[in-house]
């Protein structure tokens, strides 16, 4: 009977430690399974708060005041009957009239007889100096008084060149024989980014005249080489100053480099700019492909799915976080080849509310790219070969359909959001499509494709349209930033002070935007371009898409009026709203004090000044005083 007791007690010890221990396998398995469930939530249906812009679009009717009335401050020589100089004087152009400089200009060709007085300063676009005759004296006798002269394109051989090129600054030359130059090197730290490092030159040609120089003679630029030719120097002859330019690259890519030398000419040079840094991720959020790509499975074992959500975003954030980086996301609802109504969409929502949610708590933005990625075209338009599995819309009324889907889809997943900026798939974008977006979807403040001419591609300048649109560019693109992107980046931050660049999540599976790399190396790149940018640019600001667009609207309708005298520069500026950035080249003193604004060098005579006000003064001080 005590047997049977003890036996029932220790029976019933057993059975109260299984109890005790499976009631805390319970709690374990029952807080692991609530972890995992947070985590899934966490990952896939992220809470979003509601993104603020820091600098939005304003309404038209806020930029009602006129231009000033300026009396010209240049003649823009040029000769119709030479090509090298059509070229040069379209770049001068472009230049010269977003820097805000009244011009007037004269085809030589035509107008063979010179009137340069009353002309602070002239630009000799062309090289063929026979064709003005003895009129180019006239020019030199000007500078000699006191104007000044940008010499825009290499001169050529010739006999009128032979009796002018010392009032250039040159003692020796040769310009039967052009140099070819490969690299750039910045004898001064005259260009924001341009210190310390050389620059590649993407198809060299015998470009360049060789010179040597009159030890007066200012070099600012010259080839990155044993001989070191001059590419950019300026030369005082008695009253004037004469600045050349022996690059003979008359390209968009450039037009930062003539404007720095314009700027050089005179006391002083100021001309508005941007002020703006964004980096889009075209193609994202998107349906994410399936199965595994070569490179991906090469370098990491895994598919792409899983790549891009534990390798490439972690790394895109990373970046972001390092530079302070507000990407803005363009979504893709499907990758169909649909072309007209009726639309099959998607109802796969989970993986754009993850990476959708988490780049909105970065500070990021969305807009659009395309329910799919056929651009918005009719059959009336032609690719061409690049995009030949490209369709076209049916009809017009298709394309709405179309953006009204890519609307009902994107304020369903992200419901506080406006959608203020638009992509085109490939930069690709007819007129037609253009025209559709302007008057049916007026959310849209923006319209972000490329700078630089293509194939179909739609090119645009930093402007606003006349349907009230605003046109943001992007200049680069990838991360395998070549040569060409490099030049293009360090000029357009010495033209508008500007960055705009875009990528895709894709680029890791496409050999020609550098697959085969790897990962690894694509993204140490990009992170190389991010450190030279906000290394040599850390006052430029980080903003989202339409915060872009902002900018540039107020850039865009920005005139200043520049008087000089005692001691300082007073910029008035029309149209001038909350605030106003401009570049201000003191070649004469140094800013000591800047009344409504502020004023911080970002290159050796160069300043970035921020406009607090529509007048603003910077006062000068002297060496000799």
């Amino acid at each position: 009977m005590k047997e049977s007791r003890e036996k029932k007690k220790k029976t019933s010890r057993k059975s109260g430690f299984h109890k005790l221990l499976f009631g805390r396998m319970q709690v374990a398995m029952t807080l692991f399974l609530f972890i995992v469930c947070v985590l899934v939530a966490e990952r896939h249906n992220v809470a979003v708060k509601k993104s603020e812009l820091r600098l939005d679009v304003l309404e038209q009717e806020a930029f009602q005041e006129p231009p000033f009335e300026k009396e010209p401050e240049c003649l823009l020589l040029w000769n119709s009957q030479e090509d090298n100089s059509v070229n040069a004087a379209e770049e001068m152009r472009a230049v010269l009239r977003q820097m805000r400089v009244s011009y007037e200009e004269q085809d030589v060709a035509i107008e063979p007889e010179l009137a340069l007085s009353g002309y602070p300063k002239a630009v000799l676009a062309f090289g063929l100096y026979d064709a003005l005759g003895e009129e180019l004296f006239e020019i030199f006798d000007s500078v000699k008084e006191g104007m000044d002269l940008l010499i825009a394109c290499p001169p050529e051989a010739d006999r009128y060149y032979d009796m002018v090129f010392r009032q250039m600054g040159i003692r020796e030359t040769d310009p039967s024989e052009r140099y070819t130059v490969r690299r750039l090197r910045f004898k001064k730290n005259f260009m924001v980014g341009g210190a310390g490092k050389d620059f590649a030159v993407s198809d060299p040609f015998d470009s360049a005249n060789r010179v040597i120089l009159d030890p007066e003679c200012q070099v600012y630029l010259a080839s990155a080489d044993e001989t070191e030719v001059p590419l950019i120097w300026k030369y005082t002859y008695e009253k004037g100053d004469v600045v050349s330019v022996n690059l003979n690259y008359f390209e968009k890519a450039y037009r930062g480099f003539y404007a720095a030398a314009y700027s050089l000419l005179s006391d002083s040079c100021v001309y508005p700019v941007i002020n703006a840094s964004s980096f889009y991720l075209d193609d994202f959020p998107s349906p994410v492909p399936h199965g595994s790509g070569e490179y991906i499975e090469r370098d990491y074992g895994m598919d792409v799915e899983s790549f891009y959500t534990n390798v490439w975003w972690p790394d895109i954030q990373e970046l972001a976080e390092e530079h302070g980086v507000r990407y803005t996301g363009l979504v893709i609802e499907n990758y169909s080849d649909e072309h007209a109504a009726p639309l099959s969409g998607n109802t796969d929502t989970r993986r754009f509310q993850y990476f959708g949610n988490e780049l909105l708590n970065m500070g990021g933005e969305i807009g659009f790219h395309g329910y799919n990625h056929m651009p918005l075209v009719l059959p009336n338009f032609y690719y061409g070969e690049e995009y030949e599995s490209y369709r076209q819309w049916e009809s017009p009324e298709d394309i709405r359909t179309a953006m009204a889907e890519l609307n009902r889809f994107c304020t369903a997943l992200y419901p506080d959001e406006k959608f203020q900026v638009y992509v085109p798939p490939s930069n690709v974008l007819s007129q037609e499509g253009r025209a559709i977006l302007a008057e049916d979807f007026l959310d849209i403040k923006a319209i972000a494709s490329i700078y630089f001419e293509g194939q179909a591609e739609y090119t645009q300048e930093f402007e606003v349209a006349k349907d009230g649109i605003i046109e943001t560019p992007r200049i680069i693109s990838g991360c395998v930033i070549d040569s060409y992107m490099e030049i293009a980046a360090l000029s357009e931050l010495n033209f508008h002070f500007v960055n705009s660049h875009f990528l895709h999540p894709d680029d890791v599976l496409d050999e020609d935007r550098g697959a085969a790399k790897g990962w690894e190396a694509m993204r140490n790149r990009l992170g190389e371009y991010m450190d030279w940018l906000y290394t040599a640019a850390p006052e430029i600001r980080n903003l989202t898409g339409t915060e872009m667009a902002g900018a540039v609207q107020r850039y865009y309708y920005l005139d200043p009026l520049v008087e000089e005298g005692d001691g300082e520069i007073a910029i008035h500026l029309s149209n001038f709203q909350d605030e106003a950035w401009l570049f201000a080249r003191v070649n004469r003193g140094t800013v000591s004090q800047v009344i409504n604004g502020t004023a911080t060098e970002v290159a050796e005579d160069l300043y970035l000044v921020q406009a607090l006000e529509n007048e603003v003064i910077l006062k000068l001080s002297y060496e000799d005083e």
